[in-house]
């Protein structure tokens, strides 16, 4: 599944998309920024509720397909334009991390 179509079926609002079609292989759910450096893996839509401009260092270093904001969690301006600059696609969703990553999960699942 591609971040666009993720984005579409749980109806996420693209704050940056970048790359639309970069494959989601799996999810990581974490708001330590230093946790997740260390345990998110390549190609995982990640969930957070941290909207600090330390989010889209740690997505290119742990090479994330995409960041999910959840809860509605206040962004800036400045944040949505790091991560169209970096590359990163930046999604936000008013749903809970743990519904999202449910949902998350299921999809994946439903391809394999």
């Amino acid at each position: 599944m591609t971040v666009k179509q993720l984005a579409e079926k749980l109806s996420l609002q693209a704050l940056s998309l970048p790359e639309p079609d970069r494959e989601i292989t799996g999810g990581y759910a974490g708001d330590l920024l230093s946790w997740v450096m260390g345990r998110a893996q390549s190609g995982d839509a990640w969930l957070t509720i941290m909207t600090n401009l330390n989010i889209i260092a740690v997505a290119s270093l742990a090479d994330t397909a995409c960041i999910i904001i959840a809860e509605n969690s206040e962004t800036t301006e400045e944040l949505v334009q790091t991560a169209a600059q970096k590359g990163i696609n930046l999604l936000k969703s008013e749903q809970p991390v743990f519904s999202l990553a449910a949902q998350i999960s299921a999809f994946l699942a439903e391809q394999e």
